[in-house]
């Protein structure tokens, strides 16, 4: 790993010192202004541009700004930002008396995951929002959640990947002692943290960043746009910031893994990649503490090389978000194909993913006009992290419309079933299992009016690509907020309940099979008839047969067995009990029976006769 400093950077406190640490390469002297009583504090040249000062004046609940050559910054390191991002800089004690030194992460292949959004999910639009309902979410059978991101951003409504203080928890949600009372108290209720963090670029607003040093390069263009500087001259202090603030999450919140946001936009063309050094420095915690810690990317060039190990020069993350799979499922299920989903045929993709992972493993892509991809296999199952919804792939609809509002029952239920069964590791969204008819759309807070004007014109014309007619909702305005924040009451009617029993049980099961199954890409065996829209997963081990069957056809499918065998069910999506219309006994005459729209899992046990 490289790095030119094993101290803290920004503002920290040890037995009641603080000591602070700025990268200013090209000022010509640095201080700290304390606004209580406007006195300065000089800080001392260290190498390779670092400025430090160790003190005792600096106490906990101190604002404070950086002087950077008599210009008047906010701490680009700051761990708390009280007044928001154009605000000073406070002093934060990040000590605190953890309960948790038991607790460790469930391991890969176990983990079900449910992402939520801190200010949408609970009526309080924070963490201890979260917290009062961790009780809810151990009974529903999530064993890990995957925060979006906290790191401050302008004002109090925003996805969160506008942030500019990586360090700082965004304050409207509680900041860093409610960060850690939420990561204490899931970890006694059972449940990971995974935090969603975003180093492939920064956002527009209260970027103060390139006023210390060249934290961006022009050598690349983003869509957001210069890069963040990993390859280009000075990037070893912007590495140092990265690697620092990975270093925090683990160390100082016990945050169980990260899922870095969009790993395909960092531009890095050094020897050793900022992945590798953030996986070297990864290892050598968990080495240290004895603990997990996972490292998930979002990547769309389905290139295997982010899952390979360090041995083999890959960047060893330990999975990733499988987008192809999403989009395969809902076109089985009969989204539009339009945009991204354009080349995507449903059933045989669908296949094709549950075999292969990526369904673009070197064929070509006329969405992107190449040939793209590379192969997974042997790849581990439960380094693809699946879903039937995300906050991308509902946000990022015009409308931010759920599955809830554009699908029947029946087929919500039938992707559900597809994404829990499969050998990967199954991932949730906020509202999900209650089938929550609140939108989720895209909104922001700025307090640039431009910058307000240049985010509407840019949500219209990300629209074009699909044809939507009409308006996106307004990201600005904060109705459009409120409207994306959960409605708790949906799931005390019927039909939530029904769909909440559903998951539960469908959880259950697949808690149940993993310990009783190698629940994996090798154990399976997909067949697919495309004209019927049928796909058959059949896993065998010496003990039983299990044949997972989807029928995504409107209409009824009879699927032949193999004969003199017996099979038991063990799933049934249509079954009554979650309001489906199966009446009758689905395996007759040694046939599966399948209503529209529905998935069987059925069992023979080689002790039957």
């Amino acid at each position: 790993m490289h790095s030119t400093t094993n101290q803290k950077i920004g503002l920290s406190i040890t037995d009641k010192r603080a000591h602070l640490r700025v990268w200013a390469p090209l000022a010509k002297k640095v201080d700290c202004l304390i606004l209580a009583n406007n006195s300065k504090l000089s800080l001392q040249a260290a190498d390779y541009g670092y400025w430090q000062l160790d003190t005792d004046i600096l106490q906990e609940g101190d604002l404070y700004r950086l002087l950077v050559d008599e210009k008047e910054l906010p701490d680009p390191a700051s761990r708390a930002q009280p007044e928001g991002v154009h605000g000073p800089s406070a002093v934060v004690d990040l000590a605190y008396a953890w309960t948790d030194l038991h607790y460790g992460a469930p391991k890969q292949r176990e983990l079900v995951i449910y992402e939520l959004h801190i200010g949408t999910f609970s009526d309080s639009h924070d963490f201890q929002g979260v917290i009062n309902r961790l009780p809810y979410l151990r009974e529903l059978g999530i064993n890990a959640i995957e925060i979006m991101p906290v790191a401050q951003f302008p004002g109090e409504r925003n996805w969160g990947y506008d942030g500019v203080f990586l360090f700082a928890v965004q304050n409207s949600y509680g900041g860093a002692k409610g960060l850690q009372a939420l990561v204490d108290a899931c970890h006694a209720s059972g449940i990971a943290v995974i935090l969603d963090v975003v180093y492939n670029h920064f956002g527009p607003e209260g970027n103060y960043l390139p006023e210390f040093a060249p934290y961006l390069t022009d050598k690349y263009g983003t869509p957001w746009g210069k890069a963040v500087n990993f390859d280009d001259v000075y990037n070893y202090g912007v590495r140092d910031f990265v690697l620092d603030n990975v270093r925090m999450w683990f160390e100082d919140f016990h945050i169980d893994g990260l899922r870095m946001d969009a790993v395909h936009a960092i531009k890095d063309f050094s020897p050793v990649h900022i992945l590798q050094d953030i996986r070297t420095l990864t290892d050598a915690i968990m080495l240290e503490t004895g603990r997990s810690h996972y490292l998930f990317v979002e990547c769309d060039l389905n290139d295997r090389r982010y899952l390979e190990p360090l041995a083999k020069n890959g960047f060893a993350m330990d999975g990733q978000w499988l987008d192809e799979f999403h989009h395969a499922l809902r076109v089985a299920v009969g989204e539009e194909r339009k945009g991204y989903y354009a080349e995507f045929n449903g059933v045989a993709h669908l296949a094709k993913a549950y075999q292969d992972a990526y369904v673009f493993d070197g064929n070509f892509s006329f969405h992107r006009k190449k040939f793209f991809g590379s192969s997974a296999d042997g790849l581990a199952a439960e380094c693809f992290v699946v879903f039937a919804q995300n906050h991308d792939q509902v946000g990022n609809r015009m409308l931010g419309e759920r599955s809830a509002t554009l699908f029947a029952p029946a087929a919500q239920r039938l992707m559900a079933m597809a994404v829990s069964l499969s050998p990967f590791t199954p991932m949730l969204f906020m509202g999900e299992e209650w089938g929550a008819q609140t939108p989720f759309q895209y909104f922001v807070s700025h307090g640039d009016d431009e910058l307000i004007e240049a985010v509407r014109k840019g949500r219209k014309q990300e629209f074009s690509e699909f044809h939507a007619s009409g308006e996106p909702p307004d990201p600005q305005a904060i109705s459009t907020y409120r409207d994306s924040i959960l409605d708790w009451k949906e799931m005390e009617s019927a039909y939530g309940q029904q769909n909440l029993s559903y998951y539960k049980a469908l959880l259950h099961l697949r808690k149940t099979l993993l310990s009783a199954v190698e629940w994996s890409r090798e154990q399976f065996s997909v067949k697919h008839d495309q004209d019927r829209e049928t796909i058959t997963l059949h896993i065998q081990t010496q003990e039983r047969d299990l044949l997972c069957i989807f029928n995504f056809s409107s209409h009824k499918q009879e699927v032949p067995l193999r004969e003199n065998t017996t099979w038991s069910v063990l799933w049934n999506s249509d079954d009554e009990s979650w309001g489906g219309n199966s009446k009758m006994d689905p395996v007759q005459r040694g046939s599966a029976h399948l209503s529209e729209l529905s998935g069987l899992l059925l069992q023979h046990s080689r002790n039957d006769k």
